[in-house]
């Protein structure tokens, strides 16, 4: 009838670790993007920039 002694503090801090990872997939879902989706995004506002720049009357600065 002995039952085995429980740490709670190893408790504690599974438990918020298991928070913190959970946190975190919620951030990836939310905020990540691969890097070929940055690298598109980036390539697209390139050439949007380069395409207004060629179509100025002039070139003032």
């Amino acid at each position: 009838m002995t039952s085995d002694v429980a740490n709670l503090r190893q408790f504690r801090k599974a438990k918020a670790r298991a928070e913190k990872d959970a946190k975190a997939e919620e951030n990836r879902v939310k905020f990540g993007r691969t890097k070929a989706e940055k690298q598109l995004q980036k390539a697209e506002k390139e050439k949007t920039r380069h395409q207004l720049d060629g179509h100025k009357l002039t070139d003032d600065e």
